[in-house]
């Protein structure tokens, strides 16, 4: 079977990789400098050399709320643009499969919670990320319109914020967790007694281990088949105080945290349904959240390099408290 993993190179993709190398199988994972997803031309020629049987979307243009609200134009045509093109590349390739990675972000901004898959066309999303969470969305139309007229056999899966090893910890980019442990460890390397985080800490967010994720992937290449979209996630929420907390507490800041209320804290609650994962796919996550925590904290710590974990406190790496 010969597997094509877009976005393999990144957080996901790399943890994806090993998984199916570990199934005994080979994945071709091109970087964005061997094929900009974006051209239709170069999707196409990549899928006519490695010629795929199975293939996972994991391509995407994605940040924490910050990023989100310099980049909505990119967003929006980057993620919708990637999608089509592999859609269109595997109907012509003849894929046997394609698993597409979409996002919680696409769930209506008044979602109850738990979110559950049948609510996701029932309103429009958050305003600090729908460019990008409506371009996710519209790719799920597209995967069950290529299902219904010409048969491909392609899958949906909406996963909630992940974290771990390997995460982008990029002052500007980052999503919440990154961005609180790199936030915090720069904090104590330069002696600071407080730091300031974005919104009022109040909003809650489910989190899932980026291995984790990488499983539910891979359950779903070989247990699903629906047309329909399926959560993957954890059930379990947190306010983002909380996980400041928790933390502050793994990298040792002891000093003040100072909640900026004069920026967005984006959506209230998160939490998915997961119901349907488990009874379809036999998925249920098993890292909890402090223990994946404490994994990504030491992988932090060991990899980047003292000069990326300097302190940053008076420029524009305040961080988005509610991520994406």
């Amino acid at each position: 079977m010969r597997v094509l993993v877009t976005g393999g190179a990144g957080f996901l993709g790399s943890h994806l990789v090993r998984r199916l190398q570990g199934a005994g199988l080979e994945a071709v994972a091109p970087r964005r400098s061997q094929c900009d997803l974006t051209n239709q031309t170069e999707a196409a020629r990549l899928f006519a050399t490695v010629r795929p049987d199975l293939v996972f979307h994991l391509a995407a243009e994605v940040g924490g709320i910050g990023a989100n609200r310099a980049n909505p134009g990119r967003y929006w045509y980057a993620n919708l643009a990637m999608g089509m093109n592999v859609l269109e590349a595997s109907r012509l390739a003849g894929v046997g499969k394609l698993v597409m990675v979409g996002t919680i972000c696409s769930y209506p901004s008044d979602t109850p919670v738990p979110f559950r898959e049948t609510d996701l066309w029932n309103g429009f999303p958050e305003n600090t990320n729908a460019p990008y969470g409506v371009a996710k969305r519209a790719l799920i139309t597209g995967a069950q319109a290529y299902r219904s007229q010409y048969g491909l056999n392609t899958v949906c899966l909406l996963p909630v914020n992940l974290y771990g090893p390997g995460d982008n910890f990029h002052p500007k980019a980052s999503h919440v967790i990154p961005a609180l442990i790199r936030r915090m460890s720069d904090a104590v390397a330069a002696g600071a007694h407080e730091v300031v985080l974005w919104g009022d800490g109040t909003p809650t967010r489910e989190f899932l281990f980026v291995e984790d994720c990488a499983k539910a992937l891979w359950l779903a290449s070989i247990r699903y088949d629906s047309g329909e979209p399926l959560n993957i996630g954890s059930g379990r929420e947190i306010s983002i105080a909380e996980l400041a907390a928790i933390i502050a507490r793994l990298v040792g800041f002891r000093g003040r945290t100072v909640w900026d209320n004069s920026q967005p804290n984006g959506q209230r609650r998160r939490r998915l349904d997961v119901s349907g994962a488990r009874a379809a796919i036999g998925f249920e996550s098993k890292v909890d959240l402090e223990e994946g925590l404490g994994r990504t904290v030491a992988w932090y710590m060991a990899t980047m390099p003292a000069r990326e974990r300097t302190a940053s406190l008076t420029g524009p790496a305040v961080m988005g408290s509610a991520g994406v």
